[in-house]
């Protein structure tokens, strides 16, 4: 096992910093190969290709450690049903992933990079149609709108009902959302931001870089309102309480990465009675910590709840100053805390450094940034 992930990681990094050819030439691979295919994937190819090649090396990267290969595997293929993927199709995409792997690679391939990544994607196509057969729910839910509620011209929360039968999610994870009105066939990944409830509502924090155009968050920021449909798929992700564990609970967010931080607490609110929480919650000014008065909402009523917010560009403000990431190394240590952590890739990797500097193990910290690390 470890030559064979050695082997998948030394070939990966012949075609790493070509990824852009590698996604054309596999689409062009596969389109020929089956030109009924074009029809799964959306008219504005943009972006679609990193995010599936982003799940595939995630799959093969993680192929030493079995538990966690089969668990991404199977819950990868649960969502990817979706997009009405066949075993037919996943055959297809692994000859045009070869292809596309062989030809961008150049003469740095060799036979024994080919044998590894066959095998691999075996392996991974297996796991993944093992997931999606074993799944008893439907490919994905239609959910109305409820609520839509506007922080600023470029960030938005909204809660919408799933439709159809009960949606079944953990605190901490996150589901693919379509705009079927304004972008049908794009899905993008969104965390569930408050724990499971009878009702079957999820809510939704959503951000959109300023000035972008259209896509799904522009869509759900800009554009959505009550009563409009969309679309949810199979929820995903480890960040999730660990039942068993009776440590003390740190939360880091940063942005709208607050959302499964909010799920975790409003789940630990129902079961929590010997746990102390902390959360720290990150923006760049103020005025983006839209989540706050909730939050706090929240620690008027249960006592083992804290809430440390902080800005990195305001100066003036009164509360913490810094990264989040920085602020939170200054009330550890953290060795002895499950830590959740929520926010872009690059907060994300900044906080997991610092707390790995203050030596929190590894196996006690959860985060999930879609594949982005």
């Amino acid at each position: 096992m470890e030559n064979f992930a050695r082997l998948l990681k030394e070939s990966w990094a012949l075609v790493e910093e070509h990824r852009e050819r590698l996604s054309g030439h596999f689409y062009a691979r596969l389109f020929l190969l089956d030109p009924e295919l074009r029809a799964l994937f959306p008219v504005q190819m943009n972006g679609q290709g990193d995010r599936i090649l982003e799940a595939i090396v995630t799959a093969t990267q993680t192929v030493d450690d079995p538990e966690s290969f089969d668990e991404y595997l199977r819950a990868l293929g649960r969502d990817h049903r979706k997009f009405h993927v066949s075993s037919a199709h996943y055959e297809t995409m692994g000859v045009a992933l070869l292809d596309a792997l062989r030809s961008t690679a150049g003469d740095g391939w060799n036979l024994e990079y080919d044998q590894a990544w066959r095998e691999a994607y075996a392996s991974i196509s297996e796991r993944m149609l093992a997931g999606a057969e074993a799944d008893g729910n439907p490919p994905f839910w239609h959910a109305e709108v409820l609520t839509h509620e506007r922080h600023g011209p470029d960030t938005a929360v909204l809660t919408v009902r799933a439709l159809q039968d009960p949606l079944p999610w953990k605190a901490g994870q996150y589901v693919s959302v379509e705009v079927p009105r304004y972008h049908p066939r794009v899905w993008r990944t969104y965390s569930v931001a408050n724990a499971p409830n009878e009702e079957n509502v999820l809510e939704f924090h959503v951000r959109t870089p300023p000035g972008a155009a259209g896509w799904v968050s522009g869509a759900l920021v800009r554009r959505t309102k009550p009563g409009d449909l969309l679309r949810v798929a199979a929820p995903m992700g480890s960040m999730t309480l660990d039942p068993d564990s009776t440590r003390d609970i740190l939360c880091v967010a940063g942005g709208v990465g607050l959302a499964p931080i909010k799920a975790l607490v409003e789940e630990l609110a129902r079961v929590n009675r010997t746990r102390w929480v902390h959360v720290f919650y990150g923006a760049r000014r103020p005025e983006e910590l839209y989540g706050l008065a909730g939050l706090e909402e929240l620690v008027a009523t249960h006592p083992w709840l804290s809430v440390t917010p902080a800005c990195s560009e305001d100066a003036d403000y009164a509360g913490e100053q810094g990264d989040v990431s920085e602020v939170v190394t200054r009330y550890g240590p953290w060795t002895t805390h499950d830590c959740y952590v929520s926010g872009s890739a690059a907060m994300v990797r900044a906080t997991l450094r610092a707390l790995a500097a203050d030596d929190v193990p590894p196996d006690n910290i959860r985060y999930d940034t879609f594949g982005n690390l």
